[in-house]
């Protein structure tokens, strides 16, 4: 019997490990790819892009729509779709320390982030990114502060 409440003890304590780290909305070992969205050459806009979030955030200040490099969100730990769009993440290379925060603009389907190529390059510090085509990166959803 005792056996069966520590085994009960230690399935319960996993369980709510991995439920703390669902909800804190942090991930690591993720795969980045970059995309061109470059939104300095279309004045920050969305539907210039054709960002999934530019149905609902397009119309958003410039100033709230330029002040954090863009990324596409389909990573395994928080909120997908409707729900993650204009939200923050702080991104980290795995292999160097270097970080940024991104603002979710859109949608991907490659399990991941597809950061925006100058956030890439921002934080590819050491170039072995751009060499293999991707970076593995941690996250955390982050306040954006607007």
């Amino acid at each position: 019997m005792e056996r069966v409440k520590v085994w009960l003890i230690l399935l319960l304590g996993l369980a709510a490990t991995t439920a703390t780290a669902q909800a804190s909305g942090q991930a690591s070992n993720v795969r980045a790819t970059y995309h061109y969205y470059n939104p300095q050459n279309v004045g920050w806009d969305l539907n210039a892009v054709s960002a999934f979030c530019s149905t609902w955030d397009a119309g958003k200040p410039l100033a709230w729509r330029q002040r954090y490099g863009w990324t596409a969100f389909c990573g395994p730990v928080g909120t997908i779709g409707r729900d993650s769009c204009g939200k923050c993440l702080r991104v980290t290379n795995s292999g160097t320390g270097a970080q940024a925060i991104v603002r979710i603009v859109d949608q991907c389907s490659n399990g991941g982030l597809d950061l925006d190529v100058n956030v890439f390059n921002q934080i590819d510090t050491d170039r072995r990114g751009y060499a293999q085509g991707h970076l593995i990166v941690s996250y955390e959803f982050v306040d954006c502060g607007d």
